[in-house]
């Protein structure tokens, strides 16, 4: 799951990726050799089910959240075990809505991880107000890499680097190929060809969108991808976090508008619709787009794996800003960290770098199908090659995980909640828009402020 749904339910799928959620690069500064003995001196106190050996010898636990890709890291570190003689790594998975506590437990006994896989952005925050993360900044060179993807490893008030991404997630337009030449329609380029193609589509047996409102957590992705350009994508996430403008800008209150525009070419009950429900509409052709995560390839594709899959950036709405463009919203999910209670550091520190290598990064794309957060990675599957270009071309953050999540109640927590309540006919765009700007300023403080 995702860095963004593991959020909502705990989040529902930041397990799936979620998240998802969610690798690291370039040249590294200094390795941290081995060390002889029991690694005695090196800061750690307390076990962590690791037991040290002949010299340099080591047992490496490596916790995470992403139970679906057991598999696939079992398979990275096997490789890592080859090149490392005497490191052994033990990959423990748990469940995504329950792993939250069960790392704070273990980082806080002695019976943790070696290595954990930690949250991203403001759900990082606690694990580092806890002091149980060795800070990275002089051990891992992450200087040319992706600012976004590293602000989602960094404590938000001292700065510090305390993690290295292992992947970044976008979120874009899913489209069905064959539905789309069946009914003549191409990926859209401006507004009104996309608004063509909803208007067709509804015409035959065929959803336009699929959405799950039923899991609010959805609703942000969904509007994310639907508006980012209304709302004016980057340049209005710089003026946000400065505190230049709000969330009753009407900017971006028209954005709003737009997912409630839409809701006509959703299916039918929308909010009675589980986002399972609405994945399966697409997968069996019953529904022709679906706005979704990078992180959703592999399910869509499960089902059939002849389906034919496009992705798209959906253009500006009639409106939007003056220079706004389409935009691939995306943000790290997830990093890797070393525990201080780590009786191994040296080894510890020594995978994690390796974490932030393009050979890491490579086999993350190749072996988990995400998109790697380190720079130069190349991609075998055509649309995670996309989706990556797509961002790296003209990438925005997804505002409200990215820079709202640092308190509560969260952005992406708010703006579920608000949309759902848009889509019953509850609240309008203004109403969404006001109760999300109110909630954000009851703990957010401007940067630079």
């Amino acid at each position: 799951m995702t860095e963004d749904t593991v959020g909502k339910i705990g989040s529902v799928r930041r397990g799936r990726m979620l998240a998802v959620a969610a690798a690291g690069a370039l040249v590294l500064s200094a390795c941290a050799p081995s060390d002889s003995g029991d690694d005695a001196g090196n800061g750690g106190t307390g076990g962590t089910g690791a037991s040290a050996g002949a010299a340099g010898n080591a047992t490496l636990t490596v916790w995470s959240w992403r139970v679906e890709d057991k598999a696939a890291y079992e398979k990275i570190f096997a490789a890592y075990e080859k090149k490392h003689p005497g490191v052994k790594v033990d990959f423990k998975a748990f469940k995504a809505t329950e792993y939250n506590k069960i790392l704070a437990t273990g980082l806080a006994g002695s019976g943790g991880p070696d290595v954990p896989q930690v949250r991203s952005y403001g759900q990082l925050q606690t694990t580092v107000a806890s002091g149980s993360l060795v800070p990275l900044d002089g051990k891992v060179d992450v200087s040319s890499w992706d600012a976004n993807s590293v602000a989602s490893a960094k404590g938000k008030s001292d700065g510090r680097l305390y993690a290295v991404p292992f992947a970044r997630q976008t979120v874009q337009m899913f489209y069905n190929k064959r539905l789309f030449e069946k009914n003549g329609l191409q990926p859209p380029a401006t507004w009104a060809d996309f608004m063509k193609a909803n208007i067709t589509l509804r015409k035959t047996d065929v959803t336009p969108i699929a959405v799950g409102a039923k899991d609010d957590w959805t609703l942000p992705i969904v509007h994310e991808v639907l508006a980012a350009p209304r709302f004016g994508g980057k340049a209005f996430a710089d003026a946000a976090r400065t505190g230049k403008t709000s969330f009753t800008d009407p900017a971006w209150v028209d954005s709003v508008k737009v997912v409630g525009d839409l809701k006509q070419y959703m299916p039918k009950n929308v909010t009675g619709v589980a986002q399972t429900d609405a994945q399966t509409l697409f997968s069996s052709g019953q529904a022709a787009m679906i706005p979704g995560g990078s992180f959703d390839l592999s399910v869509l594709q499960k089902p059939d794996p002849t389906l034919q899959i496009g992705v798209f950036q959906v253009p500006p709405p009639p409106g939007s800003p003056a220079g706004s463009s389409a935009t691939t919203p995306g943000w790290a999910d997830g990093n890797f960290a070393v525990s201080k209670k780590s009786k191994h550091q040296a080894q510890a520190m020594e995978l994690v770098q390796w974490m932030s290598t393009p050979e890491f990064g490579q086999m993350v794309a190749d072996e988990i199908k995400q998109i790697s957060a380190v720079p130069g990675v190349t991609y075998s599957d055509p649309l995670l090659k996309q989706m990556n270009d797509a961002y790296t071309k003209n990438g925005s953050p997804y505002l409200l995980l990215t820079d709202f999540r640092y308190g509560a109640p969260s952005g992406t927590d708010l703006m579920g909640k608000g949309v759902q309540q848009l889509l019953l006919g509850q609240k309008d765009a203004a109403g969404v828009s006001k109760d999300l700007d109110t909630g954000i300023k009851t703990w957010f403080k401007p940067s630079g402020s």
